[in-house]
Protein backbone atom coordinates (compact mmCIF):
# COMPACT_ATOMS: atom_id res chain seq x y z
CA UNK A 1 0.00 0.00 0.00
CA UNK A 2 2.65 2.45 1.06
CA UNK A 3 4.63 1.64 -2.56
CA UNK A 4 1.15 2.75 -4.52
CA UNK A 5 0.52 5.66 -2.22
CA UNK A 6 4.12 6.40 -3.71
CA UNK A 7 3.93 5.48 -7.36
CA UNK A 8 0.46 7.65 -7.22
CA UNK A 9 2.16 11.15 -5.65
CA UNK A 10 5.07 10.91 -8.32
CA UNK A 11 2.72 10.86 -11.37
CA UNK A 12 0.40 12.84 -9.67
CA UNK A 13 1.29 16.50 -10.98
CA UNK A 14 1.42 19.48 -8.58
CA UNK A 15 -0.92 22.26 -9.75
CA UNK A 16 -0.09 25.80 -9.04
CA UNK A 17 -2.70 28.26 -7.43
CA UNK A 18 -1.48 30.93 -9.64
CA UNK A 19 0.50 30.94 -12.77
CA UNK A 20 3.65 32.18 -12.92
CA UNK A 21 2.79 34.82 -15.71
CA UNK A 22 0.21 36.59 -13.31
CA UNK A 23 3.38 36.16 -10.31
CA UNK A 24 2.54 39.44 -8.21
CA UNK A 25 5.15 41.03 -5.36
CA UNK A 26 3.45 40.80 -2.26
CA UNK A 27 5.97 42.69 -0.82
CA UNK A 28 4.71 46.15 -1.90
CA UNK A 29 2.58 48.56 -0.64
CA UNK A 30 -1.34 48.15 -1.32
CA UNK A 31 -4.72 49.95 -0.09
CA UNK A 32 -4.64 47.92 3.12
CA UNK A 33 -1.26 49.08 4.86
CA UNK A 34 -1.73 51.61 7.52
CA UNK A 35 0.47 54.86 8.26
CA UNK A 36 3.16 52.96 9.92
CA UNK A 37 3.86 50.27 8.10
CA UNK A 38 3.95 52.56 4.58
CA UNK A 39 6.62 54.46 6.72
CA UNK A 40 8.85 51.95 7.46
CA UNK A 41 8.68 50.91 4.42
CA UNK A 42 9.65 53.80 3.04
CA UNK A 43 12.17 54.07 5.48
CA UNK A 44 14.35 50.77 4.67
CA UNK A 45 13.39 51.54 1.25
CA UNK A 46 15.81 54.70 1.41
CA UNK A 47 18.10 52.83 3.20
CA UNK A 48 18.10 50.32 0.28
CA UNK A 49 19.93 52.99 -2.02
CA UNK A 50 23.45 52.63 -1.11
CA UNK A 51 23.47 48.58 -1.54
CA UNK A 52 23.38 48.10 2.62
CA UNK A 53 19.80 46.85 2.80
CA UNK A 54 18.17 44.88 0.07
CA UNK A 55 14.83 44.21 -0.36
CA UNK A 56 12.81 40.60 -0.80
CA UNK A 57 10.45 39.69 -3.58
CA UNK A 58 7.67 38.31 -1.93
CA UNK A 59 5.25 35.72 -4.10
CA UNK A 60 2.83 33.78 -3.10
CA UNK A 61 4.41 30.48 -4.75
CA UNK A 62 7.42 28.80 -5.42
CA UNK A 63 7.04 28.41 -8.86
CA UNK A 64 9.64 31.31 -9.97
CA UNK A 65 12.69 29.91 -7.72
CA UNK A 66 12.25 25.57 -8.20
CA UNK A 67 10.99 24.15 -11.39
CA UNK A 68 7.88 21.67 -12.16
CA UNK A 69 6.65 23.17 -8.11
CA UNK A 70 3.69 25.76 -8.00
CA UNK A 71 3.22 24.97 -4.26
CA UNK A 72 1.25 27.91 -2.63
CA UNK A 73 3.32 29.93 -0.01
CA UNK A 74 2.29 29.52 3.74
CA UNK A 75 2.06 33.33 4.50
CA UNK A 76 0.47 34.01 1.30
CA UNK A 77 -2.34 31.64 0.95
CA UNK A 78 -5.08 34.54 1.01
CA UNK A 79 -6.42 35.91 -2.13
CA UNK A 80 -7.42 39.47 -0.63
CA UNK A 81 -5.16 42.14 0.60
CA UNK A 82 -5.14 43.20 4.52
CA UNK A 83 -6.69 39.71 6.15
CA UNK A 84 -3.83 37.63 6.79
CA UNK A 85 0.11 38.56 7.09
CA UNK A 86 0.88 40.93 5.54
CA UNK A 87 4.71 42.25 5.92
CA UNK A 88 7.70 42.86 3.41
CA UNK A 89 11.42 41.85 4.31
CA UNK A 90 14.54 43.33 3.68
CA UNK A 91 18.04 41.92 4.24
CA UNK A 92 21.81 43.28 5.39
CA UNK A 93 23.96 40.99 3.98
CA UNK A 94 27.06 42.62 6.25
CA UNK A 95 25.26 42.05 9.61
CA UNK A 96 23.62 39.18 8.31
CA UNK A 97 20.32 40.92 9.57
CA UNK A 98 16.67 40.06 8.34
CA UNK A 99 13.88 42.63 9.03
CA UNK A 100 10.52 41.82 8.35
CA UNK A 101 7.91 44.62 8.71
CA UNK A 102 4.89 43.12 9.93
CA UNK A 103 0.87 44.04 9.80
CA UNK A 104 -1.50 41.00 10.96
CA UNK A 105 -4.78 41.09 9.52
CA UNK A 106 -7.96 39.62 11.10
CA UNK A 107 -7.86 36.25 9.55
CA UNK A 108 -5.01 35.65 12.08
CA UNK A 109 -7.11 36.45 15.16
CA UNK A 110 -6.39 34.17 18.70
CA UNK A 111 -7.88 36.27 21.39
CA UNK A 112 -10.69 38.58 20.17
CA UNK A 113 -8.63 42.00 18.50
CA UNK A 114 -5.16 40.02 19.07
CA UNK A 115 -2.89 37.85 16.69
CA UNK A 116 -2.51 34.08 17.20
CA UNK A 117 0.50 33.33 19.24
CA UNK A 118 0.81 30.72 16.61
CA UNK A 119 0.77 33.26 13.56
CA UNK A 120 3.57 35.38 15.64
CA UNK A 121 5.61 32.17 15.92
CA UNK A 122 4.72 31.87 12.11
CA UNK A 123 6.39 35.43 11.05
CA UNK A 124 9.57 34.68 13.49
CA UNK A 125 9.89 30.97 11.80
CA UNK A 126 10.06 33.24 8.38
CA UNK A 127 12.18 36.06 9.23
CA UNK A 128 14.81 34.34 11.17
CA UNK A 129 14.78 31.36 8.27
CA UNK A 130 14.75 33.85 5.08
CA UNK A 131 18.07 35.38 7.25
CA UNK A 132 19.43 32.12 7.11
CA UNK A 133 18.57 31.31 4.09
CA UNK A 134 20.54 34.27 2.30
CA UNK A 135 23.25 34.16 4.63
CA UNK A 136 24.18 30.05 4.04
CA UNK A 137 21.41 29.14 1.40
CA UNK A 138 18.93 26.43 1.88
CA UNK A 139 18.18 25.96 5.43
CA UNK A 140 15.18 23.69 7.93
CA UNK A 141 14.08 25.12 11.09
CA UNK A 142 15.15 22.54 14.05
CA UNK A 143 14.42 24.17 17.15
CA UNK A 144 12.33 27.88 17.59
CA UNK A 145 11.87 28.88 21.07
CA UNK A 146 9.71 31.80 21.45
CA UNK A 147 8.91 34.12 24.63
CA UNK A 148 5.52 36.10 24.13
CA UNK A 149 5.77 39.66 26.53
CA UNK A 150 2.67 41.31 25.19
CA UNK A 151 -0.29 40.38 23.37
CA UNK A 152 -0.34 42.01 19.44
CA UNK A 153 -3.18 44.16 18.38
CA UNK A 154 -4.43 43.33 15.33
CA UNK A 155 -3.60 45.56 12.26
CA UNK A 156 -0.59 47.39 14.44
CA UNK A 157 2.82 47.89 12.69
CA UNK A 158 5.57 45.69 13.67
CA UNK A 159 9.29 45.59 13.54
CA UNK A 160 10.55 41.98 13.52
CA UNK A 161 14.40 42.04 13.90
CA UNK A 162 16.61 39.00 13.07
CA UNK A 163 20.11 38.26 13.35
CA UNK A 164 22.44 34.80 12.53
CA UNK A 165 24.69 35.12 15.46
CA UNK A 166 26.90 32.37 14.67
CA UNK A 167 27.19 29.41 12.06
CA UNK A 168 28.90 26.10 13.24
CA UNK A 169 29.14 23.37 10.37
CA UNK A 170 25.67 22.97 9.16
CA UNK A 171 24.11 24.63 12.42
CA UNK A 172 22.96 28.53 12.31
CA UNK A 173 21.69 29.84 15.27
CA UNK A 174 19.90 32.91 14.84
CA UNK A 175 17.92 35.18 17.33
CA UNK A 176 15.24 37.54 16.83
CA UNK A 177 12.21 40.05 18.73
CA UNK A 178 9.41 41.52 17.53
CA UNK A 179 8.70 44.99 18.48
CA UNK A 180 6.16 47.88 18.14
CA UNK A 181 7.26 49.96 14.74
CA UNK A 182 8.12 52.55 17.34
CA UNK A 183 10.20 50.03 19.37
CA UNK A 184 8.46 51.69 22.44
CA UNK A 185 7.17 47.84 23.49
CA UNK A 186 8.92 44.18 23.05
CA UNK A 187 6.37 41.85 22.18
CA UNK A 188 8.12 38.55 21.90
CA UNK A 189 11.76 37.29 21.66
CA UNK A 190 12.88 34.14 20.38
CA UNK A 191 16.40 31.96 19.21
CA UNK A 192 16.26 29.48 16.59
CA UNK A 193 18.42 26.44 15.62
CA UNK A 194 18.44 26.04 11.55
CA UNK A 195 19.89 23.25 9.97
CA UNK A 196 22.03 23.77 6.21
CA UNK A 197 20.34 21.12 3.77
CA UNK A 198 22.88 18.57 2.46
CA UNK A 199 23.36 19.04 -1.20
Amino acid sequence: MIRRCGRLLHKTKVRSHCPTEELRDFGLPNATWNKNLKDLYNKFLELSKNGSWKRIPSHNTIAHHLQGIGKRMFLRNLDSDGLGFEYCMFYNKDERRMVCLFQPGPYLEGPPGYAHGGCIATIIDSTAGAGAVYTCGSVMTANLNITYFKPVPLGCTLFVDSHVDKIEGRKVYSSCHIQSYDGVILHAEASALFIKANH
